[in-house]
């Protein structure tokens, strides 16, 4: 997975909670709680992230998990239809996601943890199917590997050496 540093200071970053879990801890006195957030930032525009934060507070964890988030910024290419440039099954641990392209007027076809994802990425045209784990941490980390894993024509172009017509051919 290839992350390139992006600069979360220079973007209006939206973010959504996937899921927030209770963690219980039984020690000598009693039971300790805990909470861990999974949430997803992006900026609707081509920049997705996700990150999780634990604390005693939800707000707390909440909090963390966005600055975990901001700081694993990916970019994604998203072609001139609002989709993505080609279809990919993006896997982490036992999750995989299959994302396919769609022509525009599809919408958004995803479960909940994708769609999180793909929302915030500013993906507007897409069918997915998530195969293999349902656990949502691996879920959405299988989706932004995927995503991170994309390849524009031009790029492909270039790493051939030939135009961007003979690819697309």
């Amino acid at each position: 997975m290839k992350h390139e540093i992006i600069d979360a200071s220079q973007i209006e970053l939206k973010d959504k909670v996937v899921s927030i879990k209770r963690v219980t801890k039984v020690v000598k006195g009693g039971r300790n709680f805990r909470f861990a957030a999974l949430v997803v930032v992006g900026d609707n525009n081509g920049h997705v992230g996700a990150g999780l934060g634990k604390a005693t507070e939800i707000p707390d964890a909440i909090r963390k998990g966005k600055d975990d988030a901001a700081k694993k910024l990916i970019v994604v290419p998203i072609d001139e239809n609002g989709s993505i440039t080609h279809d990919y099954l993006g896997k982490f641990g036992s999750a995989v996601v299959l994302l396919k392209k769609a022509p525009e007027g599809t919408g958004i076809i995803a479960g909940g943890p994708v769609r999180a994802v793909l929302e915030l990425a500013g993906i507007r045209n897409i069918r997915t199917k998530s195969l293999g784990s349902n656990n949502k941490q691996n879920v959405v980390l299988a989706t932004i590997t995927g995503l991170s894993e994309l390849k524009t024509p031009e790029g492909v172009a270039k790493l051939r050496g030939k135009s961007v017509e003979e690819i697309l051919s």
